[in-house]
């Protein structure tokens, strides 16, 4: 069982088909890694160990018989933000603590019913809104790279488990790079899927009747350490709700390439409202060349690319109108009258956040229309290159930061200070248009953090980013082990 803790997920389901380790073994393992290096990471914030004994046994039953589930005996991490039927769901916020869910969330449910082991769920910032991992009912997550930093939020406690060697796939959830930031943050992969492709039911907060409705921006996805286990996860998990099934079925189209030499790839490293660190654009810079010694056809700028100032501002007012759905009626009050003078203003990010937490339905349908005719923008740029690669944040993994008001903290960038909520525009650019994005390491900053890029595909071509992540991981390197963890 010597190097399972970080083998591959098709790995694990390969060695147990074949009997060289069983589903309590690889359950036992898991167990004694949470056991043995959570008291400094605090990922696995929900424990439900005992049932996942009983599952593994179970799983173990299953194997014997000849059966070969897709992830029949395998650990996986829910983010806790997700229901499962007998454990709390909490989002982080102090009231909710002690509420229980009654049936599994849709993505939770297709886990199982391919086998795998739930073993627990991992943590998350107080209403998944940070890209830090804390909150009053869990305590805080840190990152395994280096404690003193953030995983990444919200699904920071997913990508810690997945860094420390806890399992091989978790779940998370994105809408202002939720999956992909943490995925940077800790070196490992994560894909955002298009708006549509998974089914979102059962990831809602607590006490919310676990319906099918859409969340405007909002998606759910895997995490993993490899990318052809984020292709494996993402086609398990794909495809419509039962209830919109009997209306329709998936057939994803297949990647626009097969090899790296015949991608046309645009490589976007700066952002007119963001300063980007070097580390961060030397990692691309890296890629970059080294897809030209493949012989892809590599760009740095295209006049079809959508208006990035635009794109940022269109996606701040309909982010911060979603986030305003859920704030107390004081705070909505107060905020209008604070807003009532203010000018509208198309120039500056600072009253579109503002502004945003109280937009009226005829000027949220107008931002609604410029995100539309992004969305033909970001079409027309696909007929003449199949991904985009870019940033998921400005820098790596940042020291933690409590300061309760968001607005009040700054984020270094190579000396440079900007406010903390201006990570926003580099998530944005898939978010906006429900566009697939890849979350890929690309190595190692110059202070020994991992740095990611994104690969951004065309809409519903989920399979175009996922491949080119399995080509780059191959060509390129992909995740390696926080030291002391291996």
């Amino acid at each position: 069982m010597s190097g399972l803790q970080y083998a591959t997920l098709r790995d694990q389901v390969s060695a147990l088909r074949a009997k060289k380790v069983s589903a309590t073994e690889l359950l036992d393992q898991s167990i004694a890694r949470i056991e043995r290096f959570d008291g400094q990471i605090n990922a696995v914030v929900v424990r439900d160990f005992d049932r996942a004994r009983i599952a593994a046994r179970d799983a173990d039953a299953a194997l014997a018989r000849g059966e070969t589930g897709a992830l029949l005996g395998v650990p996986v991490a829910i983010k806790e933000s997700f229901n499962v039927a007998g454990l709390p769901t909490t989002w982080g916020f102090p009231a909710a603590k002690g509420w229980i869910a009654s049936e599994d969330a849709v993505l939770v449910a297709r886990l199982k019913a391919a086998g795998a082991v739930v073993i627990g769920k991992t943590n998350v910032p107080i209403s998944l809104a940070d890209w830090q991992s804390y909150n009053d009912i869990y305590g805080t997550t840190n990152n395994p790279w280096d404690t003193s930093r953030s995983p990444g939020g919200s699904s920071g406690g997913s990508s810690a488990a997945l860094a420390a060697g806890y399992v091989s796939l978790a779940l998370g959830s994105d809408i202002g790079g939720s999956l992909r930031i943490p995925a940077h943050f800790c070196g490992v992969f994560a894909h955002k899927p298009s708006s549509t492709l998974l089914p979102r039911r059962g990831h809602t907060p607590p006490g919310v009747p676990p319906l099918s409705s859409f969340i405007d921006l909002a998606v759910v996805g895997p995490m993993t350490r490899n990318a052809a286990d984020l292709s494996l996860a993402t086609a398990l998990l794909a495809g419509p709700d039962e209830a919109e099934a009997v209306a329709y079925k998936l057939t994803l189209p297949p990647p626009r390439a097969e090899t790296l030499r015949d991608f046309r790839v645009l490589v976007l490293d700066s952002h007119p409202l963001a300063p980007t660190s070097d580390a961060v654009r030397a990692g691309l810079d890296r890629i970059a060349q080294g897809l030209e010694k493949e012989g892809a056809k590599v760009v740095r700028r295209s006049d079809a690319l959508p208006d990035l100032v635009l794109m940022a501002k269109t996606y701040m007012t309909l982010l911060t109108s979603v986030f305003g759905a859920d704030i107390p009626e004081d705070v909505y009050q107060a905020t209008r009258t604070a807003l009532a003078d203010v000018p509208p203003s198309v120039d500056t990010l600072d009253v579109m956040r503002g502004r945003g937490l109280v937009l009226s339905h005829r000027d949220w349908i107008k931002a609604d229309r410029v995100r539309s005719s992004l969305a033909a923008r970001w079409s027309e740029l696909f007929r003449t290159v199949d991904v985009v690669l870019c940033p998921v944040t400005p820098t790596p993994a940042f020291p933690h930061d409590h300061t309760p008001d968001q607005r009040a903290r700054l984020l270094d960038v190579d000396g440079k200070s900007m406010p903390y909520q201006d990570q926003l525009v580099w998530p944005g650019i898939a978010t906006l248009t429900g566009l697939p994005a890849t979350a890929i390491p690309m190595g190692l900053a110059p202070n020994g953090l991992p740095v990611g890029m994104q690969v951004v595909g065309p809409y519903l071509e989920d399979r175009t980013p996922l491949h080119f992540a399995e080509l780059a991981e191959t060509a390129f390197g992909g995740f390696t082990a926080p030291p002391g963890y291996a």
